[in-house]
């Protein structure tokens, strides 16, 4: 007994200890919550960058980037016909002031085109300082949330700082971190208590045994009494008519107000590219080999354009696997995605104008293990999905096709 006593209380110390840590090491927000083929078939995201990582209390920034909505969409998953664009944080450190989808202000959620490209940008301001691990996510309806690259933000200065004032229809300035605080905590209060004062009532008196001793002497008559009614009636009558007059000195107090929206909003995708479907991409083939942490990719490129072409980074679910022949300067990744140079390809010439190949990729890296995406090939749906970028050094062009196949596991 003395041992599962010292026992429970060096654990009871250990988590107090603990308790006590600092907890800036916590980062996820859900990025490994989704199973692997969501991540990968659904929203996959691509040039994600942040205006600026440092910024102050009350100062803006934004985060801006593209996104691709696969075509091969699990069908185990809802279309997109209602999504939502947001950013996750831990807790009300920035508010977003402005959000746009292909140049266009949007409030509402949004229908989503399998097959098209996205262009968005979201604008926001600091509002407590500190340091925190931030990212844009979309919220897919019944399906759940797919995380965005992520990216730690400095946020300096003093939360008293922080201003959020407004100006209504009329004019009326108002600050919208205290406005209607005081009146919120009153009718909270009051129904609480209107809601804790009927069941006390009823609760006071003797429960259960000594009510169902009434009923089987035949007296369930008393049960109820005359004050018990008069008290119901008060309650059934003057509630709604409380409710109803309240509602009414609302409207006529604020008689220009605009309810919540909610609409679903219906923008098309970004127009196709110039060069779409110059360089085209089929997947052939795809293997996971548990043992060595790789995905093996064999896909067929069919060059149309005018310049050679190489293959230069493979993407998925923010796991991005680079050529280390080719200098990706221009490759813009979160500061907490995995970029690994453990991509290869069995034939790495350039593919000449007019030329189709089929070419091996092997993308290789622990990645595919710390962010669960070796899961795949337990999954009912054990498809692959990315993006592979293809690049025209000649010309600087840059063509992106989006990749899936079923996954094909091997244990050697």
């Amino acid at each position: 007994m003395k041992t599962h006593f010292k026992t429970w209380l060096l654990a009871l110390i250990g988590l107090t200890v603990l308790s006590g840590l600092p907890m800036s090491s916590a980062q996820a927000h859900g990025e490994k919550a989704l199973e692997p083929f969501i991540r990968m078939r659904t929203i996959q995201w691509y040039d994600v960058q942040w205006s600026t990582q440092k910024f102050n209390v009350d100062d803006e920034v934004s985060v801006s980037g593209k996104f691709h909505v696969a075509e091969d969409w699990p069908i185990s998953v809802p279309k997109p016909e209602a999504s939502f664009l947001n950013i996750s944080t831990p807790g009300p450190v920035l508010i977003r002031t402005e959000r746009y989808l292909n140049g266009k202000p949007w409030v509402n959620s949004v229908a989503l085109q399998p097959g098209g490209d996205y262009e968005f940008k979201v604008v926001l301001k600091g509002r407590l300082p500190g340091r925190y691990h931030i990212h844009p996510f979309f919220n897919l309806k019944d399906a759940g949330q797919v995380m965005g690259p992520g990216a730690w933000l400095e946020i300096g200065g003093a939360a008293s700082d922080f201003s959020n004032t407004i100006k209504t229809i009329s004019g009326e300035a108002i600050d919208m971190e205290s406005f209607g605080l005081s009146n919120g905590i009153f009718w909270h209060l009051f129904w609480g208590l209107l809601a804790a004062a009927w069941l006390i009532w009823w609760v006071c008196r003797p429960l259960f045994i000594s009510r169902y001793r009434m009923l089987e002497a035949g007296l369930e008559h008393e049960l109820v009494t005359k004050n018990d009614k008069l008290i119901a009636k008060l309650i059934l009558v003057g509630v709604p008519v409380l409710v109803l007059v309240l509602n009414e000195i609302t409207a006529n107090r604020y008689p220009d107000a605009i309810p919540l929206q909610a609409g679903l909003d219906q923008i098309l995708p970004l127009p196709a590219q110039v060069n779409a479907g110059t360089v085209n991409v089929d997947t052939l083939k795809a293997e996971y080999n548990v043992a060595q942490r790789s995905m093996v990719l064999q896909v067929k490129v069919d060059n149309r354009s005018q310049s050679p072409v190489r293959i230069g980074e493979f993407s998925t679910s923010n796991v991005h696997f680079l050529n280390p022949a080719l200098s990706l300067s221009g490759v813009m990744t979160g500061d907490n995605d995995i970029t690994s140079p453990g991509l290869s390809i069995d034939d790495d010439k350039p593919i000449e104008p007019g030329e189709q190949r089929v070419v091996t990729l092997i993308a290789r890296d622990a990645a595919w293990e710390s962010e669960k995406l070796d899961g795949l090939i337990r999954d009912a749906d054990s498809r692959i999905g990315g993006l592979l970028f293809l690049y025209d050094e000649l010309l600087g062009q840059r063509y992106i096709s989006s990749i899936s196949a079923a996954v094909i596991p091997k244990f050697s």
